[in-house]
C-alpha cells in the first residue's frame, strides 16, 4: 500500500496545477481514480484546471535523405531548418513573434557556425529579430534534449511558448575529428572509451550480451519493411513538410529544382539473405555492417510546445502532452544500452510502469543495441518503431529526437483511445541514454481509454 501511495503522489506532482498547488487536498477535487486501458497505475482523470501542462500542438519534419548522395546533398543546413520552423507556425497560425525561444539540437557543425545558421533559418522562416535562438548538443539525443529544454522552461514559468528543433547536414559536416586529444585520456579507461568509434561500441554490445548477426540483420529487415509500409500508406504525410531545393549534377554543375517530400533511405526489398552477404564494417570478425546500422543522413525537425492554457485560449488541438524526460549515464564502451536504463527511469518518473506504455520510438543506432534493449526490457515488438526506425529512415544525429517525437505523436493520434502513453528514447555516444514520456493530446477527457471493470478501482495496481 505504501508503494501505491507513493505512486499516487508522483502522479499528483505531475498534475499539480499552479493555481492550486498549496496542498494535496486541493488536488483531490480535480483528480479521481479510474480504470484505464493504459493500466491502473496511470489511471487518473484531469480537468481543465490543469492548464499548466506542457503540450505539443505541432510536430513537423523534413524528409530524411542519405548524406552525400540523397535529396539534400546540395541543400544548405539553414535551408533545411527553415521549412520545418515555418511548418509548425503555418500549421497553427501562431504569431511568430509570440515564440519566446527556439532551441535547436545539432551535433556536427562547429558551434558558432551552426548557431548562426539556425538564426538565419529563423529569419528565412519569417521569425522577427526579437525571437532568440540557441543550439544544444547531447550527441544523438540533441533533438529530444531541445524539446525537453523548452518543456522545462515552460514548466518553470520562464515563458509560455517555444520551439524545440533539430538540424543535421551530415553531407556538409562529417563525423571525423581533426583536432588533438588530451594524452591524459589514456590514464582513465572510461574516458578513453568515450573516443571509441560508435561501430566498435556496437560490436561490444553484440559480444558482451550475445546479440547474433542474424538478430541484427532481421531487425534491419523489419525496420525497412515497416517503414516501407508506412510510406506506402501515407502515414508520414502528416509529419513531413515539403522542401523546395536543388540537385546539382557533379559532372556538369547543372542545377535541377526539386521538391523533396519522402525519405529516400527506405529499401522495401531488403532481406536477410542479402544483408548476410555484407562484410562487417568495424571488426574483421564482427557482426555490425552497413546494413544493420543506422544510415548517415540530412534532415531537420521542429516541435511547437506551449502551456495547455495558452493552447486552449488559442483554440489549438493538442497533439501530445510532455510528461517527463530523463538522461542517464552508462559504460561508454557499450553506450548502446542507454535506452534500457533510461526508459525505466523515465517511465517511473512519470508515475507509470512499462506495461502502461502503448508505443515506443527507440532509435536504431545499431541493430545490436536495438535488439539488446528490446530483449532486456522484454518489450512487445508490436509496440516498438511501428513505422520503422533509423536503420531504414536514417539517423541525422541532432534531428532524431525531434523526428521521433513527430512520428510518435502522429501515430498515437491515428490510434486514438487505444493508445495513451508513448516513449521516445535513444543511446548516446560517450555513454548515455535519454528517454521522454508523452501522453496523447486528447487523453484528458473522462471516457478516454475507459474500460468497464467489476472490481474496485485503484489509482495503482500496487494497492490491490
Amino acid at each position: 500500500m505504501e508503494k501505491a501511495i507513493e505512486r499516487q503522489r508522483v502522479l499528483l506532482e505531475h498534475l499539480r496545477p499552479s493555481s492550486s498547488a498549496s496542498s494535496l487536498e486541493n488536488l483531490d477535487a480535480s483528480l479521481s481514480a479510474s480504470a484505464c486501458l493504459a493500466g491502473d497505475s496511470s489511471a487518473y482523470h484531469r480537468t481543465s484546471v490543469f492548464g499548466d501542462d506542457v503540450v505539443i500542438v505541432a510536430a513537423q519534419r523534413t524528409a530524411i535523405c542519405k548524406a552525400k548522395r540523397g535529396g539534400f546533398k546540395d541543400t544548405y543546413a539553414d535551408d533545411l531548418l527553415a521549412p520545418a520552423l515555418k511548418a509548425v507556425i503555418d500549421k497553427t497560425n501562431v504569431d511568430p513573434s509570440e515564440i519566446a525561444d527556439i532551441v535547436v539540437g545539432t551535433v556536427l557543425a562547429p558551434g558558432s557556425q551552426r548557431a548562426a545558421e539556425c538564426k538565419m533559418a529563423a529569419f528565412y522562416a519569417g521569425f522577427p529579430e526579437t525571437v532568440p535562438v540557441r543550439t544544444v548538443n547531447r550527441q544523438c539525443s540533441s533533438g529530444l534534449q531541445a524539446v525537453a529544454d523548452v518543456a522545462a522552461a515552460i514548466r518553470a514559468g520562464f515563458y509560455d511558448i517555444g520551439i524545440g528543433a533539430g538540424l543535421e547536414s551530415m553531407t556538409a559536416n562529417s563525423m571525423g575529428w581533426d583536432g588533438t586529444v588530451n594524452p591524459r585520456v589514456k590514464s582513465v579507461e572510461h574516458a578513453q572509451n568515450c573516443l571509441l568509434p560508435m561501430g566498435i561500441t556496437s560490436e561490444n554490445v553484440a559480444s558482451r550480451y550475445g546479440i547474433t548477426r542474424l538478430e541484427q540483420d532481421q531487425a534491419a529487415v523489419d525496420s525497412h519493411k515497416k517503414a516501407a509500409a508506412a510510406a506506402a500508406s501515407g502515414k508520414f504525410k502528416d509529419e513531413i513538410v515539403p522542401v523546395h531545393t536543388k540537385i546539382v549534377d557533379p559532372k556538369t554543375g547543372d542545377e535541377t529544382p526539386v521538391t523533396i517530400t519522402a525519405d529516400d533511405g527506405i529499401r522495401a526489398n531488403t532481406n536477410v539473405a542479402d544483408l548476410g552477404k555484407l562484410r562487417p564494417s568495424f571488426k574483421k570478425d564482427g557482426t555490425t555492417t552497413a546494413g544493420n546500422s543506422s544510415q548517415v543522413s540530412d534532415a531537420a525537425a521542429a516541435v511547437l510546445l506551449m502551456k495547455r492554457s495558452v493552447a486552449m485560449q488559442k483554440g489549438l488541438p493538442i497533439l501530445g502532452v510532455f510528461r517527463t524526460f530523463v538522461a542517464v549515464g552508462v559504460d561508454p564502451a557499450v553506450m548502446g544500452v542507454g535506452p534500457a536504463v533510461a526508459i525505466p527511469a523515465a517511465v517511473k518518473s512519470a508515475g507509470l510502469e512499462l506495461d502502461n506504455i502503448d508505443l515506443f520510438e527507440i532509435n536504431e543506432a545499431f541493430g545490436s543495441q536495438y535488439v539488446y534493449c528490446q530483449k532486456k526490457l522484454e518489450l512487445d515488438p508490436a509496440k516498438i518503431n511501428v513505422n520503422g526506425g533509423a536503420m531504414a529512415l536514417g539517423h541525422p544525429l541532432g534531428v532524431t529526437g525531434a523526428r521521433c517525437v513527430a512520428t510518435l505523436l502522429h501515430e498515437m493520434k491515428r490510434r486514438g483511445r487505444d493508445c495513451r502513453f508513448g516513449v521516445v528514447s535513444m543511446c548516446i555516444g560517450t555513454g548515455m541514454g535519454a528517454a521522454a514520456v508523452f501522453e496523447r493530446g486528447d487523453a484528458c477527457d473522462e471516457v478516454c481509454n475507459a474500460r468497464k471493470v467489476d472490481t474496485k478501482n485503484f489509482l495503482s495496481k500496487d494497492a490491490k
